[in-house]
């Protein structure tokens, strides 16, 4: 690599604030906010809207959409329409 294009890499905690949930990471993200972690050093924070903690494909908490029920109403809909 050359020395001096490269942004600096270094530790981050990641927060994601809906679900309680942080982790400690390496990251070219930086933030002026701070954080004090587990370890007894201060990290910066970057706040996060989802993480694996939060969404629903990782938590198995997804919603089932009634599929069938939207193809049903299609074909009702489209079957109007070849009567015709």
């Amino acid at each position: 690599m050359k020395p001096g294009i490269h942004p600096s890499y270094g530790p981050v905690v990641f927060r994601d604030r809906a679900a309680n949930f942080a982790f400690l990471t390496r990251s070219t993200a930086t933030s002026e906010q701070t954080v004090e972690w587990e370890d007894g050093n201060t990290y910066p924070v970057i706040d996060v809207e989802i993480s694996s903690a939060s969404h629903p494909f990782y938590t198995g908490r997804t919603k089932v959409l009634d599929t069938a029920g939207r193809v049903e109403r299609f074909e009702r809909r489209y079957a109007r329409h070849q009567e015709r």
